[in-house]
């Protein structure tokens, strides 16, 4: 078993109104559940926007901080789901139900470092 990383990219901006955010929300609970009787759930969580985010860095021998984003853009990660399944094909019919569940885009990469079983 490998784990995957399924990162929801989220355009930048407000949230749907209601009656869009409605649905969307029963259905990425819906996709959550099978996700979880599915055996393959580790991990998942929704993020706050990139306003909130402190940048921690090194430069000069000296660990620096500021806020905001590390990178500007017009579409952020807006939430992440850890999964544990055999291969990418796998993982990737697990990213196509994310996408359908969100509507929106997800990215699906493997963590270094593991072993296919």
């Amino acid at each position: 078993m490998k784990n995957y990383l399924l990162s929801v990219i989220q355009p930048a901006g407000d949230p749907p109104p209601p009656e869009v955010l409605d649905k969307v929300m029963r259905d990425v609970r819906a996709f959550d559940e099978e996700l979880r009787a599915a055996g393959a759930w580790v991990f998942n969580g929704g993020l706050h926007p990139p306003s909130t985010a402190t940048v921690v860095r090194v430069q000069d021998g000296e660990v620096l901080t500021s806020d905001g984003p590390f990178a500007e853009g017009k579409e952020h990660i807006g939430g992440c789901v850890i999964i544990k399944v055999t291969d990418l094909d796998s993982a990737l019919e697990w990213g196509r139900k994310a996408a359908a569940a969100t509507t929106l885009p997800i990215e699906v990469r493997p963590f270094q470092g593991e072993a296919e079983d």
